[in-house]
């Protein structure tokens, strides 16, 4: 009897881990992606070069999804070396201080035609609780995940209240990736 407790309680953990990974596949961030920015009225836009994260998603069960992302300050490009060493500087992003932005989420769910994560968002020191909506492209060998939020940059102790920039950050992210 004992013979057959042990290989069968080995192929129920097996079988449960298997249905687990298929339930809530992850994703391996691809090349291509864009995680752009822009502040409501002025001309201070840029990207970020440098993203990493882990990301389980399936469209099928949404709610078991976890993304947990980071981009690299340091890697802005806003087209002019003047304004990015600016912006890494200590009056806006402070990249040597800040290194990282963070995303990860709590809770994944279905909106509208697409889906909605929120999650902590940490970023310049400061971590706020924020809700993304999103799309994810299925596609036969991966996806992409595209979405748009802002977050209001006093919020985060990025750059000086008022003045000429506009409070509001506009974050458009695309990310393709493929089955991991």
């Amino acid at each position: 009897m004992k013979r057959l407790v042990y290989p069968a309680l080995a192929l129920l953990v097996l079988a449960g881990s298997a249905f687990n990974f298929l339930a809530n596949p992850d994703w391996k961030i691809t090349e291509g992606y864009s995680i752009a920015w822009s502040i409501a009225g002025s001309d201070a836009a840029g990207i970020f070069k440098t993203f990493t994260g882990s990301i389980a998603f399936d469209d099928q069960d949404p709610g078991a999804g976890k993304f947990d992302v980071t981009v690299n300050v340091a890697s802005i490009n806003t087209g002019n070396g003047l304004q990015n060493n600016h912006a890494k500087s200590a009056e806006w992003f402070d990249a040597a201080r800040y290194p990282t932005i963070r995303f990860v989420s709590r809770s994944v769910s279905t909106s509208g035609g697409g889906y909605q994560v929120t999650g902590d968002l940490s970023m310049h020191g400061v971590k706020k609780t924020v809700t993304i909506p999103f799309r994810f492209n299925k596609t036969a060998q991966g996806g992409t995940f595209t979405g748009s939020f802002t977050v209001n940059r006093s919020d985060f102790k990025i750059g000086q209240p008022g003045g000429d920039v506009g409070e509001q950050i506009r974050i458009d992210v695309s990310v393709p990736v493929m089955k991991s």
